[in-house]
């Protein structure tokens, strides 16, 4: 008996399946198996010794019940169906299956430029193209017009789009194309980079021949200079035991910023979002992850431009503290980690809530620390015990790295 499913994959995996359904990774038509991945890791190539060079996977959390035979509906994050993944094959975490188009992927900026291999190799009806591959500004044209005019070559961009950077990458290509001859194409592929950049090259090199390349040049890296630490932004995330005094803490840290001036300070509690973001929720497992996820997502946004955000959740599973390490990084800011470990006997000591107590009694089932396992983070930035030391003491604790990391001045 089959079953289907609906999942919204990471956004490295929706810019993959675009690629897939566009047949920019051809000869792929689907997420490789485990057999696949690792071949590919070993030799370079699939399992049947066709040469490919990077995985193209998607994977499910362990307990999703998806089986070989079972059909999973693709979704954006707002929801819009683009594909049906069949399910062939599922183990070592990867999910593996052809994947059928369902409806067009919706695109932001630059959405006219986003042309399929099929619509670029129609427009050059077969004539020689040079590819130039761009993840950030050209340095040399002249170079890239003396090849192309040597090789008797139509030019074409291929700006990588992906992530925060994408759209100024467009417009790097846009300006090149400017300066280049009248008949130069280009078409935005949204490849997301892989880290080893050997294999990162060869992977350009399949796309921009997918596109109908008779010759490929890769565009330099670009080189970025991060700004100061004063004027990036930054998300300084409490978590710990239900009350350790991380929203103490935070607050008062919060007080002492707005005090100081110069940054514009955004505060997330876990019981205010709770009661507004997150209203609806319970605590199982899954609804706290959703939880933390809304936080992270709102901090991200607050530090996109260069605030600073302070969130004091329980936030007790350390998957999901990654999770939002991984969205703030994304949108160029920093992450500050700050595990207040106070014990949990002083915790329950101090009760303020009564809630260790109806935790205690079995009247709150899942209950942090008692019924619910908390995570201790092995990667937190910063630890604060408030056992035996004042509220401005900790406070005190958590603005020094600030000011010494020069994130406040």
């Amino acid at each position: 008996m089959t079953a289907s499913f609906d999942w919204t994959p990471g956004a490295r995996e929706l810019a993959d399946l675009e690629l897939l359904l566009s047949g920019a990774f051809q000869p792929l038509t689907g997420f490789l198996s485990s057999a696949d991945a690792h071949a590919v890791d070993a030799h370079g190539t699939l399992a049947d010794g066709t040469r490919w060079p990077a995985p193209v996977v998607f994977t499910l959390p362990d307990d999703h019940p998806a089986a070989p035979g079972d059909r999973i509906t693709l979704r954006d994050p707002e929801g819009a169906a683009l594909a049906v993944l069949t399910v062939v094959d599922r183990r070592d975490g990867f999910v593996a299956g052809p994947v059928e188009a369902l409806d067009a992927p919706e695109h932001g900026p630059f959405a006219r430029l986003r042309l399929t291999p099929a619509e670029v190799r129609k427009e050059l009806a077969g004539r020689e193209t040079l590819a130039v591959t761009m993840r950030g500004a050209l340095d040399d044209l002249e170079e890239i017009r003396a090849t192309a005019e040597e090789l008797g070559a139509t030019i074409l961009l291929l700006p990588l789009a992906f992530g925060e950077e994408g759209p100024a990458v467009v417009r790097a290509a846009l300006k090149a194309r400017e300066r280049l001859p009248e008949d130069t194409l280009l078409a935005v592929v949204p490849l997301a980079p892989r880290e080893d950049p050997s294999i990162d090259l060869e992977l350009r090199e399949h796309v921009a021949e997918a596109y109908g390349a008779t010759e490929h040049l890769a565009g330099p890296a670009p080189v970025r200079l991060p700004g100061p630490p004063h004027r990036r932004g930054l998300v300084v995330f409490f978590t710990g035991l239900s009350g350790s005094g991380k929203s103490t803490v935070a607050r008062g840290l919060r007080d002492a910023l707005l005090e100081r001036g110069g940054r514009t300070v955004t505060y997330l509690d876990g019981d205010v979002v709770r009661h507004l973001l997150s209203a609806g929720l319970t605590f199982s497992k899954a609804d706290r992850d959703l939880n933390i996820r809304r936080i992270g997502f709102v901090a991200a946004e607050a530090a996109r431009h260069g605030g600073l955000a302070i969130c004091a959740p329980i936030a007790p599973y350390a998957a999901t503290r990654e999770e939002v390490r991984a969205m703030v990084e994304a949108v160029g800011a920093d992450f500050l980690l700050v595990h207040v470990a106070t014990p949990l006997e002083e915790c329950e000591r101090r009760d303020r809530k009564g809630l260790y107590a109806k935790a205690r009694a079995g009247l709150i089932p899942e209950f942090t620390g008692v019924s619910d396992p908390y995570e201790e983070p092995d990667d937190a930035d910063l630890v604060v015990d408030t056992t035996s030391i004042s509220v401005e003491r900790a406070v005190q604790q958590v603005l020094d790295p600030l000011i010494q990391g020069g994130w406040v001045r």
